[in-house]
């Protein structure tokens, strides 16, 4: 399965944003959008930026929730088609879809410290869904769905880490967690307030629509 190997720091410098892609280290001193706040490129700041069009807006929010969600563009593309399939607002069905994928809800969770190690995690088959194993991040959980970690790896390194560092994140109200067996339920479909409020959903209806 394709995905970005490149350094995902640069991304954050490129929008001017931090996406929050490397979890703790990126409220540290170590984070590189900190260290370099500037865009990336041999030039750097030397040059003035040019005014940014409205087109130039619309393709920043798309990037900046491509990015977020660690998403290659023909996977985002066939996100919103589904999101414009859907009854509703296609801006939020999009990213209640983009929520919903079982990579981003073992990050919500609190059983992987970002997006892309929750994602790594899944590939490596350490989670059941609804007791079904499944190494397919782009997976969508549904209202009900139970999370758990597998048999083979309770025990194992990324469970312990897990274990001793959930206690202190952030659950949002869509999904419950068992803290002491580590395992979650999806509650409900994630609301708008719970999201990335970075994130103009509009601006990719408006970019996706021309």
């Amino acid at each position: 399965m394709a995905r970005y190997t490149g350094p995902v720091c640069r991304l954050c410098r490129r929008l001017g944003d931090k996406l929050l892609l490397k979890g703790d280290r990126c409220f540290s001193a170590k984070c590189a959008a900190e260290k370099r706040s500037g865009p990336p490129g041999q030039h750097g700041t030397s040059r003035r930026r040019p005014k940014v069009s409205e087109r130039g807006l619309q393709l920043r929010e798309k990037q900046r929730a491509r990015y977020t969600f660690e998403v290659l563009e023909k996977q985002f593309r066939r996100h919103y088609h589904e999101a414009e399939r859907r009854a509703g607002a296609t801006g939020l069905n999009l990213l209640q879809i983009l929520e919903m994928r079982l990579d981003n809800a073992v990050f919500r969770m609190g059983f992987a410290e970002s997006r892309r190690q929750a994602r790594q995690l899944v590939r490596h088959g350490h989670f059941l869904l609804s007791g079904r194993p499944t190494n397919i991040p782009s997976c969508e959980v549904k209202q009900g769905d139970v999370i758990a970690w597998a048999p083979v790896s309770i025990g194992e390194e990324p469970y312990e880490i897990a274990k001793a560092s959930i206690k202190g994140r952030s659950i949002p109200s869509w999904v419950s967690v068992d803290v002491d067996n580590l395992t979650g339920r999806v509650i409900s479909t994630p609301p708008r307030e719970e999201m990335d409020p970075r994130i103009n959903e509009q601006a990719i209806v408006e970019y996706y629509s021309r």
